[in-house]
């Protein structure tokens, strides 16, 4: 067994129990969770930036990062919030836009790259932030803190992005063949991609019958399979997606903050994509 994969085994002992408590305990702690999540790869985003001469509105991306999932909780769980949030959000985002630019007019001349940094600074919290603060609504759409319902809503789409890029790197490295796309990951496969997808389908009546049916949640055969077919094909476009953020800069790791994970953007490369998709799904199942 190498020492990446051993690293990677017990990292992944420690942190899954702790965030199956977390995400139990759901509320404030959760919603701190991924604004910590939040800021951290919003400010990886940042460094991609600037190793091309690219200087964002630091303050205001992480700033932002933090407000997203904080304002997504609140509008969860308080009507009124939510009431004037439907009401105002379009005033909000003008603005933030207006501030933005504002910043930019002070702080960057015309040879410092305004646009890319207002574009940066503007994509970082969006994609580091607002896409994991959709974990916020799976878990408190239908249920309060303390569920164990909330969580395992939440947990099977990360159940069965692991089972799939588990599967998806064993399976490659036994079949190889062709590259599944050789200029962004030349390690990933053809025949692991479809490995990935084979081992969230086969995980996922596991996860429904020991997980979902003992607290009520009624999610039939074949929309489990169906779920776990898009999760497993959606997850993988996101990881290649962060790729491809790296692959630009010349990065193989957004950073070395997670021993044998890299960065917080390698960690959740595919949730950026599954978690909006599975709250989506859950919606369209009448799950939530």
């Amino acid at each position: 067994m190498d020492a990446n994969l051993v690293r990677r085994i017990a990292f992944a002992v420690v942190a899954i129990p702790l965030a199956l408590g977390i995400v139990y305990l759901g509320g404030i702690a959760l919603t701190a969770l991924v604004a910590a999540a939040g800021v951290l790869g919003t400010r990886e985003l940042f460094g991609f930036a600037e190793r091309q001469g690219i200087r964002a509105a630091v303050g205001l991306g992480l700033s932002a990062a933090i407000a997203i999932p904080a304002l997504s909780y609140a509008a969860l769980v308080e009507p009124a919030f939510a009431a004037w949030v439907a009401s105002h959000w379009a005033a909000g985002v003008a603005l933030w836009l207006l501030l933005l630019l504002t910043w930019a007019l002070a702080a960057r001349g015309p040879g410092d790259r305004p646009l890319a940094a207002v574009a940066v600074t503007l994509f970082g919290p969006a994609y580091a932030a607002g896409l994991p603060s959709f974990l916020l609504a799976i878990r408190h759409a239908e249920h309060g803190d303390r569920s164990w319902a909330g969580a395992w809503l939440v947990f099977f789409p990360l159940v069965v992005t692991w089972v799939c890029d588990t599967a998806a790197m064993f399976g490659g490295r036994a079949i190889g063949g062709p590259r599944l796309a050789p200029t962004v990951s030349p390690g990933k496969t053809r025949s692991g991609a479809v490995a990935g997808v084979v081992g969230a389908l086969a995980v996922a009546p596991v996860f429904a019958a020991l997980a979902f049916e003992p607290v009520g949640i009624r999610l039939p055969l074949w929309e489990g399979l169906l779920f776990a077919a898009v999760l497993a094909t959606v997850g993988q476009v996101g990881d290649l997606a962060e790729s491809l953020l790296k692959r630009e800069v010349g990065l193989k790791d957004s950073s070395a903050l997670i021993p044998g994970h890299g960065g917080v953007l390698d960690r959740f490369d595919s949730l950026y994509f599954v978690l909006p998709a599975a709250a989506l799904l859950y919606a369209a199942f009448g799950v939530l």
